[in-house]
């Protein structure tokens, strides 16, 4: 299957209630359609040092982050295709360069236990990310639910919804079952919406009309903050 490997877009979130998922949905049937992946259960490993420098890091807003996952669409096994996904944010705008490995070589690189082949730009831009911050390590493994569409006519217009957000510390296996703590509020839906330009107008419409608003929400960043941070500083977070 053919896939993109490198992104520049704006990726804007929305939290929904069922109730705006549900408008939201019915006003994209006439412009969207589901994509190739369609409905899937996504797992995502972020990799981090031990001290969890670059969640840290981008928790401070600052004007530029990175991050570094490796991520399935659906359980895997040693020989299932994987996406290795270096993602850069700077000033709003989102940078995602991605390669497709199976699983077993994936893991194998990204814990140095081998080089990457074929050498490209994009592995040599993994391999810089590995080599500046040393000894990173699967950090934490989030699993959602996910609705994928794509526009009916030839357009990056993206839009995505995510239920059932999950993450946990431990089994950190792309191959494992789908289990863990809740990261969204129940009832609760992520909307993001993705695209290179400007928004379209029936799209910018609907928001409005039920006023639905965008916030800022890293699954990664949540798992930190509510559940990773309590659990290391108890002092901090109990007084």
């Amino acid at each position: 299957m053919p896939f993109q490997t490198v992104f520049k877009r704006y990726e804007t979130k929305y939290l929904l209630t069922e109730e705006q998922y549900r408008r939201v949905r019915q006003a994209m049937e006439p412009y969207m359609v589901l994509d190739l992946y369609g409905r899937s259960v996504i797992r995502s490993i972020y990799l981090d040092t031990s001290n969890y420098r670059l969640i840290r890091h981008s928790l401070e807003g600052p004007a530029y982050k990175e991050k570094l996952r490796v991520r399935s669409y659906g359980p895997s096994d040693p020989d299932s295709t994987v996406f290795v996904e270096l993602k850069k944010k700077y000033k709003n705008v989102v940078y995602k360069r991605r390669i497709a490995l199976p699983e077993q070589e994936a893991a194998d690189w990204l814990l140095g236990k081998r080089h990457c082949q074929p050498h490209t730009q994009i592995t040599a831009e993994v391999d810089y990310f590995l080599q500046y911050y040393q000894c990173l390590q699967p950090a934490v493994l989030v699993m959602c639910g996910r609705e994928a569409f794509c526009t009916r006519e030839p357009s990056d217009f993206r839009v995505t919804f995510d239920d059932t957000i999950l993450f946990r510390q431990e089994d950190l296996s792309l191959k494992s079952g789908v289990y863990g703590s809740s990261l969204l509020p129940e009832g609760t839906v992520l909307m993001e919406v993705k695209c290179s330009g400007g928004m379209p107008l029936w799209m910018a419409r609907v928001l409005s009309k039920e006023g639905i608003y965008k916030t800022s929400f890293s699954k990664y960043g949540t798992a930190y903050r509510t559940r990773i941070f309590p659990q290391l500083h108890p002092e901090v977070c109990h007084g």
